[in-house]
């Protein structure tokens, strides 16, 4: 066979099989996503709908409380003089307070992807975000007896029109001709921590609860260290199950990135490293003799 045949016919044979094998080699290891459990949790336990449910009802019997007192404040490093007078209000956080969202978080899962603003847009935009269990009940509750509900998100301003169309399909009080969303970048000094915000609802409403999911809901000195964030938790321990209500989300916040040092740039790896070095772990079985 003449030479130039010969490398044309091993050409065709060989470029498709490595093409093939090629196509065949399997993709590099994805790192395992931290949030399976969690979102399994959240979206499918009795567990996750009996704590939610819980701290709801913890908050309508410190509610009754509050109304019945008229000097009880959740902010009183802001409420100052006679703020009895002041007709009452609650602050709300949104997400995973009182909006489920853990359909985008199980996304991330099964997608093998993680948290970016685009992603997070579009998914506030599909207005899919479902109710928190007991929430739309308490709300419900206080808006009845004539208590101001405001939510304080850091969902930025342009996602508030599908926030509050999502939130209204789901019979969520909306304030009336009062303005009860208050979104981050809103305004100037409105960042992602809140006391700004709950300064300027404390001007004109008597604050009597504050509910969230994540440390920043109740205090901005929430990205500290460990040993930081544990003496704020104990100075404000008087507040803890009385006025302020945690409810529980395993998913994300700020607990998950006190590890990292608050460095959402660090590579994805970097990150699960420094969190598993922070877990106080058994030393494991003794080894056979």
């Amino acid at each position: 066979m003449h030479r130039t045949r010969l490398f044309a016919l091993a050409a065709a044979l060989l470029f498709p099989l490595a093409a093939a094998a090629q196509e065949s080699t399997p993709a590099a290891p994805v790192t395992p996503d931290d949030n399976l459990n969690a979102v399994l949790w959240m979206q499918h336990s009795v567990e996750y709908q009996a704590s939610t449910m819980a701290a709801f009802a913890l908050a309508k019997r410190r509610l009754i409380q509050a109304m019945g007192d008229p000097w009880w404040t959740a902010v009183p490093e802001v409420q100052k003089g006679n703020y009895s007078k002041l007709p009452p209000a609650i602050i709300l956080d949104a997400d995973e307070t009182v909006l489920d969202n853990s359909k985008y978080q199980a996304w991330n899962v099964t997608a093998g992807t993680s948290f970016s603003n685009d992603t997070w847009k579009q998914f506030v935009e599909a207005k899919v975000s479902t109710a928190v269990p007991g929430a739309v009940a308490f709300t419900g509750y206080a808006n009845a007896r004539g208590i101001k509900v405001f939510y304080v998100t850091n969902r930025t301003a342009d996602m508030e029109q599908a926030t509050r169309e999502n939130m209204q399909a789901l019979k969520f009080p909306m304030g009336g001709n009062v303005d009860t969303f208050l979104f981050s970048k809103e305004k100037e000094d409105w960042t992602s921590a809140k006391g700004t915000r709950r300064a300027f609802i404390a001007k004109n409403y008597r604050v009597l609860l504050l509910i969230g999911d994540n440390f920043g809901d109740f205090v901005d000195a929430y990205k500290g260290s460990e040993a930081d964030r544990q003496k704020v938790f104990d100075d404000s321990m008087a507040h803890w199950t009385k006025d302020w209500i945690m409810l529980p989300n395993p998913s994300y916040g700020s607990f998950e990135a006190v590890p990292y040092g608050f460095n959402y740039g660090a590579p994805p790896d970097e990150m699960r490293d420094a969190k598993k070095k922070t877990l106080t772990s058994w030393g494991g079985p003794t080894p056979a003799q």
